[in-house]
């Protein structure tokens, strides 16, 4: 029995250096700012890893009030292209922290 007290302590160990190397992925993640594009530089998303939008920025020469469709689709597009990104990246961190274990509610991660 005192074995498996010795074990669950080893347990509790990793688990919070497991917590600790998660809390330092994800403020590094925060501080990352990734850019999604469209239409060459037409529409550019910028946001952080914490999903914060930090601007978009939209080239006055794909403006067109007779097409504001495409200009709707290529901001879509932008969108989509910098979330996929902080998505993948914070669960390729997040593998490298958690050695490929799922943990739920993570970014990114089964379970979410």
């Amino acid at each position: 029995m005192a074995g498996s007290l010795g074990d669950l302590g080893g347990l509790l160990r990793q688990a919070k250096k497991m917590q600790k190397e998660v809390a330092e992925m994800q403020d590094k993640l925060a501080k990352t700012i990734y850019v999604g594009k469209a239409g060459g530089d037409a529409v550019v998303v910028s946001i952080s890893g914490a999903y914060e939008f930090k601007s978009i920025v939209i080239n006055p020469e794909v403006v067109d009030a007779d097409d504001v469709e495409m200009l709707e689709d290529m901001v879509a597009v932008a969108v989509k292209d910098v979330l996929q990104q902080v998505t993948a990246d914070s669960a390729d961190s997040m593998k490298g922290v958690t050695g490929g274990m799922g943990l739920p509610g993570m970014p990114g991660m089964p379970g979410m």
